[in-house]
């Protein structure tokens, strides 16, 4: 019975006695920037006056509502290839891989200067998927429309940890050049919010294990089940034999 119990210290997040009421208190972590790799997907449109020149080049008119859902931006984005390249109408093959997507902008609107005058060139990072599995309120995969996510936004749009989720045993899985990468993250580490992994990257996949206390509780309620129906088997006998 007690080793089915959750302490309160199990599940509270970033305990740290320095944290007060009076002031903030500073954490030095700033967040990297993310650069580009094969597989990402961009959404790059074109902004000029002249309507028929932008419409050539984007996939969708200006004119034209693009419905914001996975599917659609996946559709008509631009896949950065296996060499690091994303491929425009008349410009051609541009690399992007390696880049921020700051420095991919300009270089895109450095290659569209000689076809586009005047016009601005707008990119978005459209592939930022999280896969949230585990002892989650609402397991899933969920897309950020930015280039910057955290741990905390991840466990937040997957309806946080249930009480049977072991902070102190998160995997986090992540894919490299190299191959994946796997490590094991303590949400109960107050120094996580200056690790390196407090920031997610794209394709990022968090799986929360289960307390022990999960498994007391489920064993517990099935002894319970079996004395119970031994208790009436003995008072069922008993009975009959009366």
């Amino acid at each position: 019975m007690l080793g089915s119990c959750i302490s309160k210290r199990k599940v509270i997040y970033f305990p740290n006695a320095s944290f007060n009421t009076v002031a903030p208190v500073s954490t030095p972590n700033p967040a990297p920037a993310y650069r580009l790799q094969s597989a990402d997907v961009l959404s790059v449109r074109i902004k000029t006056l002249d309507k028929e020149t932008a419409d050539y080049f984007n996939a969708l008119p200006q004119s034209t509502f693009q419905q914001w859902n996975p599917t659609g931006l996946y559709v008509n984005g631009y896949s950065v290839d296996s060499e690091g390249n994303i491929s425009l109408p008349e410009a051609g093959k541009i690399k992007v891989a390696g880049l921020s997507l700051d420095e991919a902008q300009k270089a895109i609107q450095e290659k569209l200067s000689a076809y586009v005058g005047n016009a601005t060139v707008l990119l978005k990072l459209v592939s930022f998927k999280v896969t949230v599995l585990g002892e989650v309120n609402t397991p899933g995969y969920y897309y950020f429309f930015n280039d910057r996510a955290t741990l905390l936004d991840a466990l937040a749009m997957a309806g946080d940890l249930t009480d049977f989720g072991n902070r102190t045993k998160v995997v986090l899985v992540r894919q490299a050049e190299q191959g994946t990468q796997t490590i094991l993250i303590n949400l109960n580490d107050p120094k996580l919010l200056e690790s390196k992994y407090y920031f997610l990257m794209p394709n990022d996949a968090l799986y929360i294990q289960p307390l022990t206390a999960k498994y007391s509780r489920r064993n517990l309620t099935l002894l319970g089940v079996v004395f119970g129906a031994i208790s009436t088997t003995i008072l069922l006998l008993n009975y009959i034999r009366n």
